[in-house]
């Protein structure tokens, strides 16, 4: 099973009634069935139904193991986020391969060691690379043109960064900016889960126009951009559980109890 984690302004056109609350060890998620180039997957809106969980508040674990208890072995994900490069404009989707992670207070692994294992994750390519390859291969096919790697910054959020923030995360590398991406990257390697993620590029950092931010425009850019990702995921989904990539890492210990669905 395929699964498509939707962020802000983010919903495929074909669901399947209300969302679904589905009961994991770590606390409730909400799902939905929905279709996506006519193949069944799982919708997870990862701010909850109707957009009611800011960043910081999201139990990314629970969302993950979620996913799990559908047999989901890759997902794909969208994010909004800001621009730390003067090229990145609003409306780029960048097919993100590496992040820096600034968050400061998440449950961030399911090896918490409450089971007395000390389990250290290789996150030397935290993306999988064989959906990188498929997301841009759908790009060519449907003539989107796609950024090919990019470092995500995550940050706490929900406030928006500070102008000498967005300098600081850019001089380290950074290209783009969120408060979302980590730790679902590293809960979905935890649990064999294949995972990549394209960034919508919605606004200019902090400080890099003389305009203030808003979640307006953020909205406003998602909405114009999403069905752009459907036919970009639409292009992926067909193949995306074909085979099994190295970076699902069978031989971890499983990530959870999978917990039953209400």
């Amino acid at each position: 099973m395929v699964g498509i984690i939707g962020g802000t302004g983010f919903r495929p056109d074909e669901v399947e009634g209300e969302p679904e609350r589905v009961d994991t060890k770590y606390g409730p998620a909400w799902v939905q069935h929905a279709l996506v180039a006519g193949v069944p997957v799982i919708f997870l809106p990862r701010h909850g139904p109707g957009h009611s969980v800011p960043p910081h508040r999201i139990n990314y674990r629970a969302n993950i193991a979620a996913l799990q208890t559908f047999a989901v072995t890759a997902a794909l994900a969208s994010a909004a986020v800001g621009g730390l490069r003067v090229e990145l404009s609003p409306g780029a989707l960048v097919v993100v391969d590496q992040f820096l992670d600034f968050t400061k207070a998440r449950a961030a692994t399911f090896f918490d060691g409450e089971d007395g294992q000390v389990v250290h994750t290789d996150m030397t390519h935290p993306y999988c690379e064989r959906l990188r390859r498929l997301l841009l291969e759908a790009g060519e096919e449907v003539h989107l043109t796609l950024v090919d790697r990019g470092t995500y910054v995550a940050a706490e959020g929900p406030r928006f960064e500070t102008a000498a923030e967005i300098r600081m995360f850019a001089s380290l590398g950074g290209d783009v900016i969120g408060m979302t991406g980590v730790p679902e990257v590293v809960l979905a390697r935890e649990a064999g889960i294949c995972y990549a993620a394209v960034a919508v590029v919605t606004n200019p950092g902090a400080g890099l126009t003389a305009a203030r931010l808003s979640h307006a425009e953020v909205n406003e850019v998602m909405e114009s951009r999403r069905q752009d990702l459907l036919r970009l995921f639409a292009g992926v989904v067909p193949q995306a559980h074909a085979d099994q990539c190295d970076c699902r890492a069978p031989s971890q210990p499983p990530a959870h109890t999978p917990g039953a669905r209400a």
